[in-house]
């Protein structure tokens, strides 16, 4: 059982892999991969922009990124998606939305569809 699915938490949402796709069709949005680039073999989402949360530079590359806009972000099952978002609110962030399940639900969901 998922606790707090598709509730907003804090300053970011969890969300399903349809509900990513849609609001990838905002202009204001950026897909943040926040896998390590040897996981990119797993897939990709479009348009994509990798910053890896195990990085010692993450949040110093974080707080580069415009905070005005909204991020979808990502990663392989969805935790460590959560903790970018979670230290993403904490620098301020708060359009922020998790994808539940991570790339293995995206591929699905394309597989699917």
């Amino acid at each position: 059982m998922m606790f707090g699915f598709g509730k907003k938490t804090s300053k970011y949402e969890n969300i399903d892999a349809g509900e990513f796709q849609e609001l990838m069709k905002d202009k204001d949005v950026v897909v943040l991969d926040v896998r390590t680039p040897a996981e990119k073999a797993e897939g990709t989402i479009p348009g994509y922009k990798m910053i890896n949360l195990m990085s010692p530079d993450f949040a110093n590359q974080v707080s580069q990124l415009d905070k005005s806009k909204k991020y979808l972000v990502y990663c392989r099952s969805g935790n460590r998606s959560r903790q970018a978002c979670q230290i993403m609110a904490g620098m301020g962030f708060e359009n922020l939305y998790n994808l539940v399940g991570g790339i293995g639900a995206w591929n699905s969901m394309k597989r699917y569809a």
